[in-house]
């Protein structure tokens, strides 16, 4: 039993199968479409780039093809744990033998701003494209990922943007002071009115009101201020939440039957030795191969290095590692260009690596990483010295 049919629902059941398991496979969704991957939707779907078929996890067929009893708009009431049986809106159950919890998040809401666009489904992509082809302004509240990227499909189709962030910096949590910056110079310089360390008071479908009584006319408000993993059903059936479901390395919960995988999932990470809840397309392909084979009765282990990755105008960015605790940040290339790889540094080790239209290179960052080893300085930011001789003379001794 999987309940949740997004990316890790959908790669779970392509998981087991793969792996030889023949028994009965029931995926339950709340929505109307088969699964999908959500990075599209505020990336090449938004932008008119693809068009929504190329977001699906699966062909149409796959599901039947391969045994998969997929139940759109089939929501989850509660799970009896002891009966080993879900229950859905219409009171009938379901039994499981093993059950993973795929629930995902769902955006979190400014009080009184029901009015607002959030990005999370496809109707949410289909309504903010149509402010993007008829309108002429849009206020995008909070400058994360998924606002700074709406933002800059907006300005590439010609509105006029505001975006609004608490914060003195756009992205300030994810990437600290020195590499917020970058992203805050990138969307003034594309012409987006940058408003920082501001609060909002009331936002509409006309606009928005700051705290200070300024008020910003709008066709439109996205409202992009973080994600709240849905634990409703693991609470009330007694596993361990804290920000998210507790698992282990394996994706186990508290019960060892129930498993949890992608963006409500907080995972025990055995090369951080901390749990991690990541809300990014990446742990939502992998983790389900984990959890699927624990649910086959192998204890697979969940390691991989949190990855996320933007497009935003002329910047492509991919990002590796948790610089939580971090102590110094340098970096090699041309910053000014746009065209560098910026180091997260804790206690003279490489803890996370971003690389901004420079590719090829996310192996040797992990390898960096996951080595532990401190790193000579200068020849990190050294652009002559390949990135997998860092931690190397040039004889090919360690450095």
């Amino acid at each position: 039993m999987i309940i949740g049919a997004g990316l890790a629902g959908a790669k779970a059941a392509e998981v087991l199968r793969e792996k030889g398991f023949d028994g009965r496979i029931v995926l339950l969704g709340d929505e109307q479409h088969r699964p999908y991957e959500r990075p599209p939707l505020s990336k090449d779907l938004l932008t008119g780039k693809a068009d929504r078929e190329s977001a699906f996890v699966h062909p149409e067929n796959w599901y039947t093809d391969h045994d998969v009893d997929l139940r759109l708009g089939a929501a989850v009431t509660a799970i009896d744990r002891g009966a080993r049986e879900v229950v859905l809106g219409d009171g009938s159950r379901v039994g499981y033998t093993k059950l993973l919890l795929a629930t995902g998040a769902e955006p979190r809401s400014l009080p009184g701003a029901d009015a607002t666009l959030r990005l999370r489904r496809f109707g949410d992509t289909e309504a903010l494209r149509q402010v993007l082809a008829t309108g002429s302004r849009l206020a995008v509240v909070g400058a994360g990922w998924v606002g700074l990227e709406v933002a800059a499909a907006a300005r590439q189709a010609g509105l006029e943007v505001t975006v609004l962030e608490a914060l003195e910096l756009p992205l300030l949590p994810a990437l600290g002071r020195e590499a917020a910056r970058v992203f805050a110079d990138l969307h003034v310089e594309h012409g987006v009115d940058l408003r920082l360390g501001v609060q909002v008071a009331e936002a509409g479908p006309g606009g928005v009101r700051l705290a200070d009584g300024t008020r910003i006319e709008a066709d439109a408000v996205l409202v992009g201020i973080g994600a709240i993993p849905n634990t409703a059903l693991a609470e009330a059936a007694g596993l361990d939440v804290d920000n998210g479901i507790q698992v282990d390395e394996h994706l186990r919960t508290s019960d060892p039957d129930i498993f949890a995988a992608g963006d409500v999932a907080n995972a025990y990470h055995p090369l951080l030795g901390r749990h991690l809840r990541v809300e990014h397309w990446a742990n939502a392909l992998k983790q389900p191969a984990v959890a699927a084979a624990g649910m086959l009765g192998v204890d697979a282990v969940y390691d991989e290095l949190p990855y996320f990755y933007t497009d935003q105008y002329d910047l492509g960015m991919e990002f590796l590692g948790h610089p939580d605790g971090y102590d110094r940040v340098v970096f090699r290339g041309d910053v000014a260009a746009r065209e560098f790889i910026a180091f997260w540094l804790k206690g003279g080790k490489v803890v996370a690596g971003m690389n901004v239209n420079v590719w090829d290179v996310t192996g040797p960052i992990k390898a960096l990483i996951r080595s532990g080893s401190a790193v000579d300085i200068d020849r990190l930011t050294d652009p002559s010295v390949p990135l997998a001789d860092v931690n190397t003379d040039r004889s090919g001794a360690p450095a």
